[in-house]
């Protein structure tokens, strides 16, 4: 069972460390059609657009807000299904 936890643990950590390169990167002026920045975004859009969305409908979010707060919320989220999943293993 200690590979079945390593690989989750090794999974959300890998989607985790994206979510947090792609914050780093929108800081610079990097070009959209870089390789790394297609593959963070690939990797992490499918996970960020429905935070997105859900926290923009919410009172924290709208336009009247410059902070994105999703990838907080996604990172959270992910933490929070990996710790169930863990548990529902051991």
């Amino acid at each position: 069972m200690t590979m079945v936890t390593d690989v989750i643990k090794i999974f959300f950590t890998v989607l985790e460390y994206a979510i947090f390169f792609r914050c780093i990167l929108s800081w610079f002026p990097i070009d959209r059609s870089n390789p790394i920045y297609q593959l963070l975004h690939s990797l992490t859009e499918p996970i960020l657009a429905p935070v997105r969305n859900i926290v923009y409908k919410s009172p924290i979010g709208g336009s009247m807000t410059m902070i994105d707060f999703s990838p907080v919320i996604a990172m959270l989220i992910l933490n929070g299904i990996e710790s169930v999943i863990l548990n529902l293993l051991s």
